[in-house]
């Protein structure tokens, strides 16, 4: 659906007719985009249609960018189709992956490093005065048979892999094998202790990450790649020159969404990105560590984001005020998004709407008046489905899928697909 600044407003998002075009094709993804867990992945096909519609709108598409890569789903398709990627991301652990998924890897030279770092393994003392041990948080997941195997594993990669490139794959198997081998509750969307769990071999796990990377490696052996420039920043730290994007395919995270340095804890304390992973927390979209400004921002608010935080105001003053900072730095991430696009460039979005106590978050109508408000033509907004499977449509307090809608959130099985171009 066309979409002005004479209609936007008055549009019910919901009503707009599900295009089956961007629904979740049958044929299997690749297997890089599977290497790490990772929550709310972007679908891998909508890269290859977003850059497919830029072209059939005669835009000569040589550079793309991510500016929320996450674990760089964005990133792998294009450098697959031989292009040129830039992507930002404030997650340490989202850019590791990111970097391994966009990179090929000779099978040899892996092969090589892997056996070593196995004999590494198996000759590593442990030294208990490391600060791993220490770490309150490292005690709280893991065993100390556990901390001991993940710690010479660890010791063996950085003893053994000299390359950075190289290292960077092996770091991100150790990675992934850390929920599994700790007390993690599995596939759990929020950080909880599974006292019933059995963790799995620090070895044994770790071999089989591996190898089935290898395999996903394989896969994209003899395929010509593009390149990939992935910078561990905020997209609102950047300082931009001069454009330099022909298109730009996101998704930015969503306000009442997943806390990420939650979630990816165990692998920020293992990597040491920082002492405390809540740290991660400050400088993220919508974060109010630093909003000492935030009440002249809040001025800033365009008409749907004011809508949005007159509802909440009565029902949760925090909570209001999160999302208000939220907007707000949506609204500065979209004149960012203006000055990377080259001339008669192009973006697209995939972006949701959230409900929080019974007030909708309409993500996809704030988001499409800030692209209006930077002079963005031939806007569209269509609408899809996230997931075939039929999902209970609430979430309770801890997250977990719920029947009964109570005082829990609304899940929302549609996302929306918003495409704008700048003039000229």
């Amino acid at each position: 659906m066309n979409v002005t600044f004479e209609n936007y407003r008055t549009l019910n998002f919901d009503t707009i007719e599900i295009q089956e075009e961007w629904n979740m094709p049958a044929e299997r993804e690749r297997r890089m985009h599977s290497i790490h867990a990772y929550p709310a992945k972007f679908p891998a096909f909508i890269t290859t249609k977003a850059i497919h519609k830029a072209e059939e709108n005669n835009i000569s598409v040589k550079t793309v960018a991510d500016i929320f890569c996450g674990c760089g789903t964005v990133a792998f398709e294009t450098v697959r189709s031989g292009k040129h990627f830039w992507g930002c991301d404030i997650n340490p652990v989202a850019t590791l992956i990111a970097e391994t998924k966009s990179n090929v890897y000779q099978d040899e030279q892996l092969e090589d490093f892997f056996d070593r770092i196995i004999a590494a393994y198996k000759t590593c003392s442990v030294d208990k005065s490391n600060h791993i041990y220490s770490n309150e948080r490292i005690q709280y997941w893991f065993d100390e048979e556990h901390i001991d195997n993940l710690l010479k594993l660890r010791s063996a990669i950085y003893l053994v892999v000299d390359d950075e490139l190289y290292r960077k794959f092996f770091l991100c198997a150790f990675s992934n094998i850390l929920k599994s081998c700790s007390r993690w509750l599995t596939k759990s969307i929020k950080p909880q202790i599974d006292s019933k769990k059995q963790p799995k071999d620090v070895l044994s796990s770790y071999i089989y990450q591996v190898n089935m990377m290898r395999r996903a490696n394989m896969e994209n052996i003899n395929e010509k790649y593009g390149e990939a420039d992935i910078k561990r920043t905020n997209i609102l730290d950047v300082n931009i020159d001069k454009p330099f994007v022909d298109l730009i395919v996101t998704s930015p995270p969503y306000v009442t969404s997943y806390e990420y340095a939650d979630l990816h804890q165990l692998s920020t304390l293992w990597l040491e990105y920082t002492d405390d992973f809540r740290l991660l927390r400050e400088g993220t979209i919508g974060s109010l560590y630093h909003s000492e400004e935030f009440d002249k921002n809040l001025k800033r608010l365009n008409n749907v984001g004011q809508d949005i935080v007159f509802k909440m105001y009565s029902i949760d003053k925090r909570k209001t005020r999160s999302i208000a900072q939220y907007y707000i730095d949506m609204q500065s991430t979209v004149h960012k998004v203006v000055e990377m696009l080259n001339p008669g460039g192009a973006c697209l979005f995939v972006i949701g709407n959230t409900e929080y106590k019974g007030v909708k978050i309409d993500n996809a109508k704030h988001l499409t008046e800030c692209l209006l408000a930077e002079g963005m033509v031939n806007v569209e907004v269509d609408r899809r489905k996230i997931s075939n499977k039929i999902l209970t449509p609430y979430r309770d307090s801890n997250g977990k899928f719920a029947s009964v809608k109570g005082s829990c959130r609304k899940v929302y099985s549609e996302e929306f697909v918003i495409f704008a171009r700048k003039c000229n």
